[in-house]
């Protein structure tokens, strides 16, 4: 069985950029990368997760980070040109995106924000983010993640995955 093409397979496939949609179990109590992780049987280190902050002069921006770590908000505020930046309520996170939690993909937000990728995404020659729907995984080349969503490169954690 395929599984269904989301908007951000969608653009993929659009552009084109080649990648695997990859489907897993989901756990509602458990929507965090780590599950993904171990449902995918792959290192946590390559599969990262979206995070929506908001930032006090930019607005709203997208970090996107190993899965088993947290955004540093001063590496993020100084990054993005901010003083200050905090993490968007999750309540808030659809009618920002289009996307829910456990399912919000970097690519084919409702609006286009500027998206600051980890430098550690480019340890690896593929890496996994969210397709956009909870149970399904976007296998792409990080470097190709950076040319569709004109992602900056940077450090956005404390420590090495």
């Amino acid at each position: 069985m395929h599984p269904h093409k989301t908007n951000a397979a969608r653009i993929l496939d659009k552009i084109p950029v080649p990648y695997d949609l990859i489907t897993y179990a989901v756990d509602e109590d458990h929507l965090n990368a780590i599950h993904v992780a171990e449902q995918l049987s792959q290192p946590i280190e390559q599969v990262f997760k979206t995070i929506l902050v908001r930032g006090d002069k930019s607005g709203v921006f997208v970090c996107v980070i190993p899965g088993a770590l947290e955004v540093n908000l001063k590496n993020a505020a100084s990054v993005s040109g901010n003083k200050k930046v905090e993490t968007v309520a999750v309540k808030e996170l659809f009618s920002l995106t289009g996307y829910i939690r456990g399912g919000c993909s970097p690519i084919g937000m409702k609006k286009k924000y500027p998206v600051y990728l980890d430098k550690h995404a480019l340890d690896f020659t593929s890496i996994y983010i969210s397709a956009g729907q909870r149970g399904l995984q976007l296998k792409l080349n990080p470097t190709d993640l950076v040319q569709v969503v004109d992602a900056t490169i940077c450090t956005l954690t404390d420590t090495n995955p």
